[in-house]
């Protein structure tokens, strides 16, 4: 028998009993669907946390004097530590492991323009902050190393602060005064969510060069003298996150005299080691619905198994006839197999289609904090083609091989007797 004529008779006979093969492939199709449907929204909420986690800021650790808990040098436990306007150069020296080490400070400001005025968080810090804190200019530019090092007014505003301040004038070129200084407007902030913050989101903050921002607005008393909120640290790479946190925490407890091992005295807010576990329990979540996929696409083999050892049974006469007719143990083994591989392979490509143009359609609506959408990729694909190709591979070989084995006489006289 030609494959021509091999494909003809099996195609007629899977249209012969049609309501068997539709619930069949149903099976399969669903599996495909479950499988790249939860594995698509895994990812999708992974990316979206990693993402909403980066418009705080990516690889960054904010770190804030405490109070000792442990004596050093002498000095008793209990201090109040608070980092200094020129800690941050010291330091940079002394930590090699770490790409940026900054200071900021921040203090609320009477703010005014010609249109409008308000109460706004001003901030001072280096240029470097807009890498390290995922500010994204809208328009004009962020504040350079030339306008820190000479103390120029010059001010970036948060996208809301702009809104407040001038509502849809343009702002960039204009004059605002700050306590009654005046700083000219060289950039606006592109709106960004921001899910979590440690004094109020970018948004609505107005951001000065550092130096500017310490000479005009330092902290008051009782924060000491020359003193900043926090610093700002980001390591070269996650190789060297480890080094940048024992160089800091050594650096400044030389400076201020307080035991490196002492976490009170100086606390670190570690998005990176958050960022890390919170991937892990994506990749968790991922696992255990890709798991649950591939469980619901292999019910579905075994189902077609199942209903392939059934075609067995109710043809048993045919294949006795054909065996006796002289039709080879290979021919039979070829047939039943090719059956099985055009049930799921059917019904496994309409999945993969339906899987992924509800993905697509999905993605086309908005989307709620923290996720991304349905992403199907093509590993997603070629993991679903795969376990397709073995599912078909192993539904196919024993009930074709038990259609190969029956005996003709054998057959012949059980259907005559039944």
């Amino acid at each position: 028998m030609s494959f021509q004529d091999l494909l003809r008779d099996t195609l007629a006979t899977l249209w012969a009993h049609k309501r068997r093969t539709l619930l069949t492939m149903f099976g399969i199709a669903w599996g495909i669907i479950s499988i790249t449907i939860m594995v698509a929204a895994g990812e999708g909420l992974g990316v979206g946390i990693q993402k909403n986690q980066e418009s705080f800021g990516k690889n960054v650790m904010i770190v804030f004097g405490g109070r000792t808990s442990m004596q050093a040098g002498g000095m008793r436990s209990g201090r109040i530590i608070r980092w200094t306007e020129d800690d941050y150069l010291q330091v940079t020296k002394e930590a090699p492991g770490c790409k940026y080490v900054m200071p900021e400070l921040g203090n609320n400001v009477q703010v005014r323009s010609l249109f409008n005025s308000g109460d706004l968080k001003v901030v001072g810090a280096l240029p470097p902050f807009t890498e390290i804190r995922s500010i994204t200019i809208a328009q004009g530019r962020f504040y350079n190393e030339q306008d820190n090092v000479e103390a120029r007014n010059v001010a970036f505003l948060g996208s809301d602060a702009k809104k407040q301040l001038f509502a849809d004038r343009e702002a960039l070129g204009q004059t605002l005064w700050m306590n009654g200084i005046p700083y000219t407007v060289i950039g606006v902030m592109l709106p960004k969510d921001q899910n979590s913050s440690y004094d109020g989101a970018d948004i609505r903050k107005i951001f000065i060069p550092f130096n500017a921002m310490r000479r005009d607005f330092p902290n008051k008393p009782p924060a000491p003298e020359h003193s900043v909120d926090r610093l700002l640290v980001a390591p070269w790479s996650l190789a060297t996150h480890a080094d940048c946190v024992k160089q800091i925490r050594h650096s400044l407890g030389r400076l201020h005299n307080f035991d490196p091992r002492d976490k009170e005295a100086a606390g670190i807010w570690d998005t990176v080691k958050n960022a890390e576990a919170n991937r892990m329990i994506i990749v968790g979540m991922e696992l255990f619905m890709g798991a649950v996929g591939i469980a619901t696409l292999f019910l579905g083999g075994l189902g077609v198994m199942n209903v392939m050892l059934v075609s067995v049974r109710e043809r048993t006469r045919e294949i006795g006839v054909r065996k006796a007719l002289g039709a080879t143990r290979e021919s039979i083994l070829r047939q039943f197999f090719l059956e099985t591989v055009i049930v799921v392979a059917l019904s496994g490509g309409t999945g993969l289609i339906l899987s992924y143009g509800f993905c697509a359609l999905v993605n086309l609506l908005p989307m709620p904090p923290f996720f991304a959408g349905l992403l199907a990729s093509w590993k997603l694909g070629a993991l679903s083609i795969t376990l397709l190709g073995l599912i078909a591979v192993l539904s196919a070989l024993y009930p074709a091989n038990r259609a190969a084995s029956v005996d003709p006489i054998e057959a012949l006289r059980f259907e005559a007797g039944g």
